[in-house]
C-alpha cells in the first residue's frame, strides 16, 4: 500500500521520544509522540496504529498496565523499550501481549530492524484481527466474520484494502483522493466513481440496511468507519 505505516512512541522522557521519531520519519514512518499511557489512549481514538514503540519504565503509569490495558482495546504490534527492567518484567510484558523487546539505549538501526519484522509478520499473519462492528475484520483471509452467528465475508482485494485504511484511521473522515491513492496508487484511469462503486458493493456486504449505514459512514469530503463512538448522522 502507498500509505505511509504509523508508528505511535511512547516514552516520558522527551529526547529519547524525539530521537527515536525523528528516526522513524527519516525512513517513511508517519509518528506519533506519546509521553504516556493518557497521551497513547488519546492517540489511539484519532486512529489506529500499524505499530506500538513503549517505554516500560514511566513514572505515572507503567508499561505493564499500558500494555495490557492496550491490547485490550486493539491488536497491533508492541515493542518494548527496557532500560532497567528485571528479566520478569520483559516476561511478563510478553505474555500480556507484547512482541518484542529492545534494550535501551537503543541502537536504532536494530529497533528499526525490529519495527519492520513485527510489520511484515503482522501484516500476513493470521493473527491479525480488528473489530469493525458487528465484525472481526480478518485482512490476511480477505474476510469479515459476524461474531454473533459466525457467518463469513469474503472480501476482495480492494475491499481489504479499503478497509484497512478506513479502519487505520480511527475516526477521522478519509478524503476520496486520500482513498484512491492509498488503495489503487496513483493511476490515471481511475477516478471517484471508481471508489463510490465500491463503497457501495462494501456496504452491500456490510450493512444490515445498505441504504442506511451505520458503519461505513458518507461524509462531505470522504468517508470514515465506525471505531469507537462515531455519529451516523449521514449516509
Amino acid at each position: 500500500m502507498s500509505q505511509s505505516q504509523h508508528i505511535i512512541i511512547v516514552d516520558d522522557e522527551a529526547p529519547a521520544r524525539e530521537m527515536v521519531g525523528d528516526y522513524l520519519k527519516m525512513h517513511g514512518f508517519t509518528v506519533t509522540l506519546c509521553d504516556g499511557g493518557n497521551s497513547l489512549r488519546s492517540a489511539i481514538e484519532s486512529g489506529v496504529p500499524d505499530l506500538v514503540v513503549l517505554d516500560l519504565n514511566m513514572p505515572e503509569e507503567d508499561g505493564l498496565s499500558i500494555i495490557r490495558d492496550l491490547k485490550s482495546r486493539i491488536n497491533v504490534p508492541v515493542i518494548m523499550l527496557t532500560a532497567t527492567a528485571s528479566p520478569i518484567d520483559r516476561v511478563v510484558g510478553l505474555e500480556l501481549g507484547a512482541d518484542d523487546y529492545v534494550a535501551k539505549p537503543c541502537e536504532l538501526r536494530e529497533l528499526m530492524a525490529r519495527i519492520r519484522s513485527q510489520l511484515r509478520d503482522y501484516e500476513t499473519s493470521v493473527d491479525a484481527v480488528f473489530t469493525i462492528g458487528p465484525f472481526q475484520f480478518r485482512p490476511a483471509a480477505a474476510t469479515l466474520v459476524d461474531r454473533a452467528s459466525n457467518r463469513r465475508i469474503h472480501l476482495t482485494i480492494k475491499e481489504v484494502a479499503l478497509l484497512r485504511s478506513l479502519y487505520r484511521a480511527g475516526n477521522r473522515v478519509v478524503d476520496r483522493q486520500e482513498l484512491l491513492d492509498q488503495v489503487w496508487g496513483y493511476h490515471a484511469s481511475v477516478r471517484t466513481h471508481t471508489l463510490e462503486t465500491h463503497i457501495y458493493r462494501l456496504r452491500q456486504k456490510i450493512e444490515r440496511v445498505p441504504t442506511q449505514p451505520r458503519l461505513l459512514l458518507r461524509r462531505r469530503k470522504g468517508y470514515c468507519l465506525r471505531v469507537g463512538q462515531v455519529a451516523d448522522d449521514e449516509g
